[in-house]
């Protein structure tokens, strides 16, 4: 039985959806001197940081900040990590939608946060949280279908940020990351801890490539999901430049999208060495993906089918969020062990 893959073709609308939006950019109001970092509880009230009132253009929505949130609710996984990783723990009140297991240096301040839902909460449920700012990772965060578009939430008096993946700029990158983090950092009055964050990441990259700058491009299919055609990464993915990075190719860079279907006649006809898996809840199990593959008497002669070469990641690794980089770096050992023994 072949795994169920409907969460893959809802992201995938969601992404076509989100393109109609307005591009991201950022504006930061005049300011001098250096931005202070504000801490303690959620609840407390600390000293507005220098460079305040700063105003963020996301999305095509303009919001002032005279100061940076106090209590945050995130809606899916990777916008809570790069909370986290900002040292923002104290300023979160709610998280929802984990998609896999959280990196292991974030996970006790993950769990310390209350999970409002299994998915997205419903505009009621993040209203008992409280919030002055909702960040959300899909666009699905704000869906007006279900009641939580932006508007409802300022309505209510309540500050909203969209991952700018979801912005309307077709083609991601590795800089959608750094800039995501850096804004996050200028929102929350933390830029100089963003600027470390995105130095450490950028090193963290940087070693993996290094570590395979000699060897020969490895030939990459991603697998995210399908069994009557397969729904892949395009040449406009984040993905295909985390495969660029680790010393790969996409065999389907060439697809002018962030995802898309292609046909098993032109997986077998591209003949790719590794097959990349893309791991999230409700996709199916790797394993199930794995055994799917294996099971197909049209893949019997693909090279990563018959040398049993994957290499897996989390969905929440593909995305713009601080496991990119992580990401580079597992790709890369995937691809070219012998360059990391």
């Amino acid at each position: 039985m072949s795994p169920s893959f409907t969460p893959a073709r809802t992201r995938g609308l969601l992404r076509a959806t989100a393109a109609a939006l307005a591009l991201s950019s950022v504006l930061l109001t005049t300011g001098c001197g250096s931005s202070g970092e504000s801490g303690g509880d959620a609840k407390a009230t600390a000293a507005v940081p220098a460079g305040f009132p700063v105003t963020i253009d996301n999305c095509g929505v303009k919001t002032t900040y005279d100061k940076p949130p106090s209590r945050v609710v995130t809606i899916h996984q990777h916008p809570a990590e790069l909370m986290l990783a900002l040292g923002l723990k104290d300023r979160m009140v709610g998280t929802a939608f984990p998609d896999s297991a959280v990196l292991p240096e974030l996970e006790k301040d993950y769990e310390a946060i209350p999970e409002l839902a299994k998915r997205e909460p419903s505009f009621e449920t993040v209203l008992d949280a409280e919030p002055d700012f909702v960040y959300g990772g899909y666009g699905s965060a704000f869906d007006e279908k279900e009641g939580r578009s932006r508007k409802a939430f300022a309505d209510a008096g309540i500050d909203t940020y969209l991952n700018r993946e979801y912005c309307g700029k077709k083609k991601v990158t590795m800089k959608d990351t750094y800039d995501e983090i850096r804004t996050i950092g200028t929102v929350f009055g933390v830029p100089d801890r963003a600027d470390k964050l995105v130095t450490d990441l950028q090193s963290r990259v940087g070693e993996a490539t290094a570590a395979v700058g000699g060897e020969s491009e490895a030939s990459v299919f991603v697998y995210d999901s399908g069994d009557k055609s397969a729904f892949t990464a395009g040449g406009k993915s984040l993905g295909t430049e985390l495969i660029r990075l680790a010393g790969g190719e996409n065999v389907f860079a060439d697809l002018d999208d962030v995802f898309g279907d292609v046909s098993w006649e032109q997986v077998v006809e591209r003949k790719p060495e590794v097959i990349a898996i893309y791991d999230y809840a409700g996709a199916g199990s790797v394993e199930e993906k794995k055994k799917y593959l294996l099971s197909q008497p049209a893949l019997a002669d693909v090279p990563a089918v018959r040398n049993k070469r994957f290499v897996v990641l989390p969905l929440t690794a593909t995305l713009v969020g601080i496991r990119s980089a992580y990401a580079v770096e597992d790709l890369a050992r995937g691809l070219h062990p012998e360059s990391f023994r």
